[in-house]
């Protein structure tokens, strides 16, 4: 069995770079920071390119593509800070299964979604028109108010939403608004990997410049050990994101485990990736100018983003002891 990615999907991902890295970066999420620019590349360029709506059906004119595709786009666009984020499409496209026309809206960018979970701000409400919602087991689509809120990380588009007059879309919807949680979780996952792939980068090259005492510093154990321990990670983590994409795609069953094991690794993940490398960097690795702060500002953000990594690690354990004891 081959554990990596094709060179289908590895062409897919160099493309996607090179698409993101020319729009996003981030200069840019410090630009948002600090006059309230918007994301970059913006809602329009990332569904005028078509990596948004991969997972949308061609019969609404998406890419029928796989929730793997969608999660190698959106490794690349973590690593530049992209905004906004995969995720919002990722969730909207498998809750508007079946409904054409939403479908064709979000695919040519005339609907402007976004989704609204039980707890905490929503992810990209921020340009969004149109927002969906699980009330009473059914669910509802409709206008909404957006109160934004003071940035962390800016990219992020995080608001408050006061839902208005809603349509039921869906009547009982609990397992289909678990579903797209989980392909969230998935691509929020591969998000957290490129940001903490390209972190660990930033620290390893700097690590090679950085003299000191006539040596440079990575060449001391105890640097090496630091940046190491985050290469470990990163790469079990890298692991964990195609497993669910895989089982987004084809197992439907193995879902569930995969996709919280994803959510509870990317979280810590990237947290330890951007404090190790601000760490690394010593001084200039604390101010403004530097990038890492931006990294680190992401980590605090996705952290809480569909359920803490606490109640991802405990799901977890719970389907592990359930598969564990069938």
């Amino acid at each position: 069995m081959n554990f990596d990615l094709d060179q289908e999907h590895l062409d897919l991902a160099a493309a996607a770079r090179e698409f993101l890295s020319a729009s996003a970066s981030p200069a840019a999420a410090r630009a948002a920071l600090e006059g309230g620019a918007a994301a970059r590349p913006g809602r329009a360029e990332l569904v005028k390119s078509g990596y948004a709506t991969i997972t949308v059906p061609e019969s609404a004119s998406g890419g029928g593509g796989s929730v793997l595709q969608l999660a190698v786009v959106a490794e690349q666009a973590g690593r530049v800070l992209a905004g906004p984020s995969l995720v919002t499409f990722a969730r909207a496209a498998v809750l508007l299964e079946g409904d054409r026309d939403r479908l064709a809206g979000l695919a040519d960018g005339s609907l402007a979604v976004a989704v609204i979970d039980e707890s905490g701000p929503v992810l990209d409400a921020a340009g969004s028109d149109t927002f969906l919602a699980l009330r009473d087991g059914a669910l509802v689509c409709g206008p909404g108010r957006v109160t934004a809120r003071e940035p962390i990380d800016a990219t992020r588009g995080l608001g408050d939403v006061d839902l208005g007059e809603a349509s039921v879309l869906v009547p009982g919807a609990t397992e289909l608004w678990r579903r797209a949680e989980r392909v969230g979780r998935t691509v929020l996952a591969a998000e957290s990997l490129g940001a903490a792939a390209q972190v660990l980068d930033l620290g390893v090259a700097y690590a090679k410049e950085r003299r000191a005492f006539g040596r440079a510093i990575g060449s001391y154990q105890a640097i090496k050990h630091m940046l190491v321990d985050v290469y470990v990670e990163v790469e079990q983590l890298r692991s964990l994101v195609w497993w669910a994409a895989w089982a987004a795609d084809h197992a439907p069953g193995e879902l569930p485990l995969a996709a919280a094991a994803a959510k509870a690794a990317a979280a810590t993940t990237l947290d330890h990736a951007a404090e190790t490398v601000i760490q690394v960097h010593g001084g200039i690795g604390f101010t403004w100018e530097h990038d890492a702060h931006l990294y680190w500002r992401r980590a605090k953000v996705d952290r809480f983003l569909l359920g803490d990594d606490v109640a991802a690690f405990d799901e977890v354990a719970r389907l592990a002891m359930e598969v564990a004891t069938r």
